[in-house]
């Protein structure tokens, strides 16, 4: 299956030969060499015959990134199935030019999410040497926790994962945050929230010791018509951290987060809490309930 992937600023397609060029400058860069590994590749040839023993081997799946405006290819993400795990291990390399512009993290979380991922994995490893700090950080920004130490090949290093139904709720949340969303006049995606949410999902708003609670119909209809009428412009909501836990089929999320936006005319920003909780059907992961506290009104 042919992988193309498109995202604001990348495209991600699976390599080929004609990627040899490429391949021959990223192998031969000090990071590579140091953090992977050196791999012996000296010219173009040699770049080819690397380049084939990826295509035919099935448990390895490379992808290169290029810039969509330029078209030039700046680095490689892979899925590889390696001997020593029972699942398949995500990397990536970029050339020194192009690093600390969040193209690494734009090209892996778009692998990582991709339903050609999410529907073959149950969980994704990745690895990194304890020296290695920018792929830690990386990794710990794409969601991969550290599992533990390991020792391959005579090399300390670090191990980390994430399962796939925690990609999966993290698309949830994340989808159920931008539904609200009207920044530069973006409409509402209404549709979704069938998609989203259980239609006898409930919702509690907290103010103190005092509680609201609604229904799916009626959490929805009052902020359909504000986001709509003028009333509420400009605004967003984001999770800045959580913690979730995935109890078999079902889930909890602790979520903070923050808003702004212009109600009545007086700009607003916001902080808060929230609890998510989830419940796995045969159509997939749901909002089954939300309770959510507003603090720190700024």
């Amino acid at each position: 299956m042919q992988t193309n992937i498109v995202t604001e600023r990348l495209f991600i397609n699976d390599i080929t030969l004609d990627d040899k060029v490429f391949m021959l400058e990223l192998l031969n860069t000090d990071g590579w060499k140091r953090f992977i590994g050196d791999r012996n590749v000296n010219n173009e040839e040699e770049a080819s015959a690397y380049i084939q023993k990826i295509i035919d081997n099935p448990k390895f799946g490379y992808f290169t990134v290029r810039l969509k405006e330029e078209g030039t290819t700046i680095g490689m993400v892979s899925m590889i199935r390696r001997d020593y795990f029972e699942h398949d291990d995500i990397g990536f390399a970029f050339l020194p030019v192009y690093e600390g512009k969040g193209y690494a993290y734009e090209a892996a979380s778009a692998v990582l999410n991709h339903p050609s991922t999410l529907s073959a994995h149950s969980r994704i490893l990745a690895t990194a040497l304890k020296t290695n700090k920018s792929s830690v950080r990386l990794l710990e920004r794409l969601g991969l926790v550290f599992d533990r130490e390991i020792n391959v090949e005579n090399k300390e290093l670090l191990l980390y994962s994430i399962e796939i139904d925690q990609l999966l709720l993290n698309q949830l949340t994340s989808r159920f945050f931008s539904v609200f969303s009207n920044v530069n006049h973006q409409k509402p995606d209404w549709e979704s929230i069938p998609e989203i949410c259980l239609t006898e999902s409930t919702f509690i708003k907290k103010s103190g010791l005092d509680e609201e609670i609604y229904n799916l119909n009626a959490f929805i209809e009052p902020r359909r018509q504000i986001l709509s009428d003028g009333t509420l412009t400009g605004f967003a909501e984001s999770e800045i951290n959580h913690k979730t836990g995935i109890y078999g089929n079902i889930a909890q999320r602790y979520s903070t987060y923050e808003k702004s936006g212009t109600l009545n005319g007086i700009p607003f920003k916001a902080t808060g809490n929230k609890i998510f909780q989830f419940i796995k059907t045969r159509k997939g992961w749901k909002i089954s309930s939300v309770v959510w506290e507003d603090f720190n009104l700024l």
